[in-house]
């Protein structure tokens, strides 16, 4: 499960980056604020990946779905990006968990029949 939803966030973290490039033409908004929020994100979903294991950062990723998809009020094309990024996670995290569940499985028969890994001698 950790290396399909590290390989998600690490996805967004360019997406990220592209949609603060974009915000950055909104003359509402200043670069330094723009800057600011896109690298908080992106910091965020870089430390994400290394937590994803961890108590809570399932429900972390989940936020940050939301958040990226609320960014669409900056810039609208985030609710597309946002919603498609959310349906990646959703995918990531259910079936990295069945692809856990049939590892530990398989190694639970393998040691069951008395099969040793190459790494064990």
């Amino acid at each position: 499960m950790r290396t399909l939803c590290a390989s998600t966030l690490i996805g967004e973290v360019f997406v990220i980056g592209f949609a603060g490039l974009v915000a950055m033409k909104d003359p509402d908004l200043s670069t330094s604020t723009v800057w600011t929020v896109s690298g908080i994100a992106m910091l965020l979903c870089v430390l994400l990946c290394g937590v994803i294991t961890r108590p809570g950062g399932i429900q972390l990723g989940w936020a940050l779905q939301i958040a990226l998809i609320a960014s669409g009020i900056v810039v609208p094309t985030m609710y597309f990006m946002g919603a498609m990024f959310a349906a990646l996670w959703w995918a990531s995290v259910h079936y990295g968990r069945k692809i856990d569940e049939a590892k530990a499985r398989f190694a639970a028969q393998a040691q069951s029949a008395g099969t040793t890994s190459p790494d064990a001698a």
